[in-house]
């Protein structure tokens, strides 16, 4: 078995342990919180002794706890993650179209994210210690320390409210581009935070490879600084790529608040009204599907890093070659 196909193999192993850990814990939320998990599902009708009776036949609350988390993960599996107690329908039809919504929102602001972050890193990395560099950290660094829910209150006060050239709130009632158009200002003030944090780490990763001896040999072949500048985002691509991961956390996490900000019916909006009326298996299915989608990004992340940086290849056999003669 070579190394590459060894080290996929490891990391598929650490996403599938890493998923069975955190559906373990998500599960167990119901249990941990105070009261009973009868009581709980119930939500906000009327309480009888007849009806958490009812509940507890429903949901299997009599039989030892890891058999209903045994019972859970089956379901899972199989596509059923129970039904909605607010709306009395399955999960899955009830989240699809609040999950469409934010997937197409977190996917434009990960495509600007990507774009901008890039770009300014590589122009501030260029122009290190001139006006546009202290000028693209300033708004870095603003933008790594605010809130996405305080830019986007700012966004909507003035790009929306005072200019008009945004819509105020919704995701509008006409075709893809009206939603698109929706939705541009919602992805701008999520992409300002996190682009943020993508300048800096583009530009540290520039910034040591401008120092590197073939960047001063390729400058003194008097190579074209397009080509020069390429070759020197190659090698600077694997911690860019490493932060997609800790990228798609922040957009996911942030656009819980931002949805509110801009009343969007998407997964964060859902997630608020859920946990405040206690639909506890759709809080349940949010919380797992996040979890999969960042673990997921991340091993794929890390994989493809590995397979593209061939330093990253021999550190690895270094260290194992190390560990091996004790």
């Amino acid at each position: 078995m070579n190394d590459s196909l060894r080290y996929i193999l490891r990391r598929v192993a650490e996403f599938v342990v890493s998923m069975a850990a955190l559906a373990f814990v998500i599960f167990s939320l119901l249990y941990i919180a105070p009261g009973d998990p009868a009581r709980s599902l119930v939500g906000t009708k009327h309480v009888t002794p007849e009806l958490l009776a009812q509940i507890r036949a429903k949901y299997g609350l009599d039989d030892p706890f890891f058999v209903q988390f045994g019972n859970w993960i089956s379901g899972a599996l199989h596509g059923d993650f129970g039904e909605s107690i607010r709306a009395g329908q399955p999960v899955l039809d009830y989240i699809a179209p609040h999950a469409a919504v934010t997937f197409q929102l977190v996917l434009l602001s990960l495509v600007l994210s990507v774009v901008f972050g890039v770009f300014f890193g590589i122009v501030s990395a260029k122009g290190r210690g001139k006006l546009r560099d202290s000028a693209i950290n300033t708004v870095a660094l603003v933008g790594t320390s605010a809130p996405s829910f305080a830019v986007g209150l700012f966004f909507l006060y003035v790009f929306a409210l005072k200019c008009g050239w945004f819509p105020i709130y919704g995701i509008g009632d006409g075709g893809a581009l009206d939603q698109l158009w929706h939705l541009a200002l919602p992805a701008i003030a999520l992409t300002f935070a996190v682009s943020a944090l993508l300048v800096k780490i583009t530009r540290s990763a520039m910034l040591l490879e401008t120092e590197k001896d073939y960047s001063v040999f390729l400058r003194a072949r008097a190579i074209a600084p397009l080509r020069i500048t390429m070759a020197q985002l190659k090698n600077a691509s694997a911690p860019v790529l490493t932060s997609t991961g800790l990228v798609l956390a922040n957009l996911f996490g942030g656009t819980v608040l931002v949805e509110s900000v801009f009343s969007i019916p998407g997964l964060g909006n859902l997630l608020a009204s859920s946990v405040t009326f206690h639909d506890v298996p759709v809080v349940q299915f949010i919380a797992l599907m996040l979890a999969f989608i960042v673990c997921f990004a991340s091993a794929v992340v890390d994989i493809a890093v590995y397979l593209i940086d061939p330093t990253s290849r021999q550190r690895r056999r270094l260290y194992r070659e190390v560990e091996a003669t004790g």
